[in-house]
């Protein structure tokens, strides 16, 4: 009779584990302990595609998966030294980009632990595969990226972990234009890494107010983090370059420490998805709304009041669209330059405001006094961030804003001929910044002076509607008088009217001040109004000479 064949009991992933860890414990990690392993390491190894260092620390980190194990613990097991430790730690590593072992890195120290569905595969006696993502909207994509941020906030995943899984999402949904676009301006991998960073930051957080606080999360290793910071501040970063992100800036000034993704970026980059902030008409940060400027009625001599209402009817949303496409077509320049001049106080800003709220558009104010920045260069960049700004507002919006310079005295002198001081190269450069500008303007540039005359010849060709507000007529003036206080009589309008030669402005003022004092005291005088109009009279004051005698 022919004995009985002994059989052996196939060997599943789990029991290869509890072998391997119990024939490692006080091991040492010797050679004979690798040997006395060989076959549920062998058959750990090349179920799971591992190492026999990565099989013997897969196993730990699976014995132990009920709680977070650090490298004082696998050193213990192993009765070794940490050095010895360490020297696995780079096919842990490998482990951790597989999804294998997830790391937290703190100042307490390193823990691994093993994600839940790693376990469920060894239950199962399943290779872990980790889940197919392919074929995901950009929704999803976004949805995903967002919980591989998170895990490396936390710190549950090294930089190197976390770009291997970002760049593994991207490379299998490559049919996403979002990925399409971002693959094609061939960035090296660590600045396509930090443009992935800035489209999460916009598209999961919605921020476009994104500082070095809101990137440095990402990069464990300092020095890495100190090169791409020194190079966004100094401007030299590629992203920068292909104007894939800007500088945040306030009224024009430039902030280095705050940036954004470009208008340009965000319509290049997430045209799949449904963002309420790519909508037009929502991003109005830094606008005067029309619908927020209140109604007021202006007073002007006839001529004014005709060219006023021309410009008026001329920035109506249909004219405007329809005067800029002929004018595209006949090959001229599209934008509209209007300068408004006069003496202070005769409503030029205000009737910038009042054809804004009648014709819909916001206005971007700027005040050219605050551009001006002590350090060399600034001003210059300041002056193009509010270009660069305009434009990208005018892609934002529905209906074109107005581009308001207002009180541009300081610009539009005449430029210093054979300057040598900086401050006068400062403002001959910043001069010619504009002028380039407006040659190439697509939408409304109005800008307001009180001195006209000192105007640079450049400029004056540059304006195509030149108005001139005059200081009111006494038919003006009576009208004005009447309707910022109805309760005057006839007599007392036209008396006031006829002995101050008062602009709206002036008048305004009178008006206030009458108003406080009725509250202050009740019923004022009208002696008291003429003590205000007298007051409003600077020239009659009498000067006082500061000097010796």
């Amino acid at each position: 009779m022919e004995p009985k064949k002994k059989t052996t009991k196939k060997m599943d992933l789990l029991t290869a584990v509890e072998k391997i860890v119990e024939l490692s414990r006080d091991s040492k990690l010797e050679p004979e302990f690798f040997k006395k392993a060989a076959r549920p390491i062998k058959l750990l190894s090349e179920r799971m595609e591992l190492t026999k260092e990565q099989a013997v620390m897969m196993s730990l980190f699976i014995d132990k998966s009920n709680d977070t194990i650090r490298m004082s613990d696998l050193s213990d097991h192993f009765q070794c030294s940490t050095t010895r430790v360490i020297r696995l730690m780079k096919g842990v590593d490998e482990l951790e980009c597989r999804g294998l072992v997830n790391c937290s890195r703190t100042r307490m120290g390193i823990t691994y632990h093993v994600p839940m569905e790693v376990v469920e595969a060894f239950k199962k006696d399943e290779k872990f595969v980790p889940q197919n993502y392919s074929g995901l909207t950009c929704a999803e994509l976004f949805g995903l990226i967002d919980d591989i941020m998170d895990m490396r906030d936390d710190n549950e995943l090294s930089t190197e972990a976390a770009e291997r899984k970002l760049r593994d999402l991207l490379d299998s949904n490559q049919h996403l234009i979002f990925v399409q676009k971002l693959k094609s301006f061939n960035l090296y991998e660590k600045d396509e890494m930090l443009l992935l960073l800035f489209s999460h930051l916009f598209v999961d957080n919605n921020d476009d107010n994104i500082g070095y606080h809101d990137l440095n999360f990402f990069y464990d290793q300092r020095y890495e983090w100190n090169y791409i910071r020194s190079r966004l501040a100094n401007n030299t970063h590629v992203l920068l370059d292909i104007k894939m992100i800007e500088y945040n800036n306030d009224d024009g000034f430039v902030n280095r420490e705050s940036f954004r993704m470009t208008w340009k970026a965000k319509q290049m980059l997430f045209p799949e998805l449904n963002l309420a902030s790519m909508k037009q008409d929502v991003n109005r940060k830094g606008l005067i709304k029309h619908e927020s400027i209140v109604e007021k009625q202006l007073f002007y001599d006839k001529g004014v009041a005709s060219q006023v209402a021309d410009l008026g009817q001329l920035l109506e949303e249909g004219h405007y669209r329809e005067i800029c496409e002929r004018l595209k077509g006949k090959g001229y320049r599209s934008g509209f330059t209007c300068l408004f001049y006069g003496a202070p106080g005769t409503g030029k800003t205000e009737t910038v405001l009042q054809l804004a709220r009648q014709t819909g558009r916001d206005i971007m104010q700027v005040n050219i006094s605050e551009i001006k920045s002590m350090w060399v260069g600034e001003s210059e960049k300041n002056i193009k961030a509010v270009f660069d700004q305009y434009r990208e507002k005018v892609a934002q919006q529905s209906v074109t804003p107005i581009l308001l310079f207002n009180e541009a005295d300081a610009i539009i002198g005449k430029r210093q001929e054979g300057a040598e001081r900086a401050v006068e190269k400062m403002e001959n450069s910043i001069q010619n910044i504009i002028l380039q500008e407006m040659e190439t303007l697509e939408g409304i540039l109005i800008a307001t002076t009180n001195l006209a005359q000192n105007m640079d010849k450049a400029f004056e060709r540059r304006f195509l509607y030149k108005i001139k507000f005059n200081k009111p007529t006494l038919e003006a003036r009576m009208q004005i008088w009447r309707t910022m206080l109805p309760d005057l009589k006839e007599n007392d309008i036209q008396t006031l009217a006829e002995k101050y030669d008062f602009s709206g402005g002036q008048i305004e003022n009178v008006a206030r001040h009458y108003a406080i004092d009725t509250v202050l005291h009740g019923n004022a005088s009208l002696e008291t109004l003429i003590a205000h109009c007298d007051g409003e009279r600077l020239e009659q004051k009498e000067s006082h000479k500061i000097g010796f005698k």
